[in-house]
């Protein structure tokens, strides 16, 4: 397995560790509800260095960014950051990713963990006559997420970069710790916060600093079980579980990140049809109204007969609710719409919900 430079740091505090995509990491801390809380109510950090950074540079840079991607990278100015998919010519997911403007010849794409290798050969073998230089960097950068109302109130004191001014999806280079970084107003919480990448080799004084920063004011360190949790309340998807190569990017009910208007782009003509003909399917939150909680691939019954699976859930710790994520048919998408879910032996009662389930207050 692979370690990321916060290892040592993690077994310090006494973390559960497990394998997840070929990595060493950790799943808990101090326990999941706990730790979900904290993030919920003053911070959060996380070891999120298993992520995969791609650099794509070179003339055509923007152009081939453009041609991979739905979303406008073209708006992005010098260090703004835009959420968006990796696509298949199917309207479908190889991946979705940040893509950050670090340049208007060089972008950063930050991908999924345990897709890195998938979406660099996707990447490169996407090249064709493009002018670029296709650089696969994930095992040079550790990175932090700090994440949660009191976030910019700790990592301030310790970095030379004006938080105060920073719009969320922007970044800036500075130093943290004394240490070369770059930080973006990102994360996959629903809260606020910064996501702190570095190419220092000694990382580790940075989490530990602002470990101790945050214990005064309720800051846990956070382990995969609570990011899993968190991103859920906050209705961010999860590759492999509720966005992937089957799924379009309209059924994922993100047409939001879909430009049709700046050109072409791979899947562009299969979602333009999908977009006038109508989707027959889409996906939307539930909440059981029985007891029990509904795990992925639990089987979804509408009328008897079976219609999907459960893509995502789990009890949520804020809301104290069993919610979960679901691909219905587009007639059964409706708020209060009623369906079962197949747990073990029994049915269970489900309701659509409006989503996110969670959204910040401040």
């Amino acid at each position: 397995m692979k370690h990321t430079r916060f290892n040592a740091n993690h077994r310090k505090l006494g973390a559960r560790m497990i394998e997840f995509a070929g990595w060493d990491m950790p799943v808990e801390y101090k326990g999941i509800i706990d730790e979900h809380l904290a993030v919920r109510h003053a911070a959060g950090l996380f070891d999120v260095s298993h992520m995969g950074e791609i650099y794509v540079t070179g003339r055509d840079a923007l152009a081939f960014v453009q041609h991979l991607t739905p979303n406008d990278a073209g708006r992005l100015a010098p260090l703004h950051v835009q959420y968006t998919a990796l696509m298949t010519p199917k309207g479908t997911f190889v991946d979705d990713m940040l893509v950050y403007c670090l340049g208007y010849e060089h972008y950063l794409l930050v991908v999924n963990a345990a897709n890195t290798d998938k979406d660099y050969a996707w990447i490169a073998g996407q090249k064709g006559g493009f002018d670029v230089c296709i650089e696969n960097a994930s095992d040079r950068y550790s990175q932090l997420a700090l994440q949660g109302r009191k976030a910019e109130t700790l990592l301030q004191p310790l970095t030379d970069i004006a938080l105060a001014g920073m719009k969320s999806f922007t970044a800036a280079y500075g130093k943290v710790l004394g240490k070369s970084a770059f930080v973006s107003r990102t994360g996959y919480t629903g809260e606020d916060g910064f996501e702190i990448y570095t190419l220092d080799p000694d990382p580790g004084p940075i989490w530990d600093a602002i470990i101790e920063a945050g214990k005064p004011v309720g800051l846990l360190p956070i382990g995969l079980g609570a990011r899993d949790t968190l991103r859920l309340e906050a209705k961010l998807p999860l590759y492999g579980n509720d966005i992937d190569e089957t799924t379009t990017v309209l059924e994922a009910d993100l047409k939001w990140i879909v430009k049709f208007k700046k050109g072409d782009f791979l899947g562009r003509d299969v979602l333009v049809k999908q977009n006038e003909e109508g989707i027959r399917r889409k996906i939307v939150g539930f909440e059981l109204l029985d007891r029990g909680i509904a795990r992925p691939h639990y089987p979804v019954f509408i009328g008897g007969s079976k219609v999907s699976e459960v893509r995502s859930g789990t009890f949520s710790p804020l809301l104290r609710k069993n919610i979960g994520l679901v691909y219905l048919p587009i007639d059964k998408t409706e708020i209060g719409t009623e369906f079962d879910i197949g747990i073990r032996d029994k049915m269970a009662k489900a309701k659509v919900v409006p989503t996110p389930f969670y959204k910040r207050d401040y």
